[in-house]
C-alpha cells in the first residue's frame, strides 16, 4: 500500500506566481486550513516541494 500524506494549506496564494497558484489548485487546495490526503508519489512530492512555504505536510496513518 502506498504511503499517504496530509497536505494543509497554511498561507495565502495572494502575490504568488501563477505557477504556484496552479500547483496549489492541482493539489486540491483552495482555502487556508483545508486538508487534502494524497499518496506520496514522486509527482505529488514534487508539487509539495514547489509550494512548501505555503503548505504543511504530515504523514497520515
Amino acid at each position: 500500500m502506498a504511503k499517504k500524506i496530509k497536505v494543509t494549506k497554511v498561507k495565502s496564494a495572494i502575490n504568488r506566481t501563477k505557477t504556484q497558484k496552479r500547483t496549489l489548485e492541482s493539489l486540491g487546495l483552495r482555502k487556508i486550513g483545508q486538508v487534502i490526503e494524497h499518496d506520496a508519489s514522486p509527482s505529488i512530492m514534487g508539487m509539495v516541494s514547489k509550494v512548501s512555504h505555503l503548505v504543511s505536510v504530515e504523514e497520515s496513518k
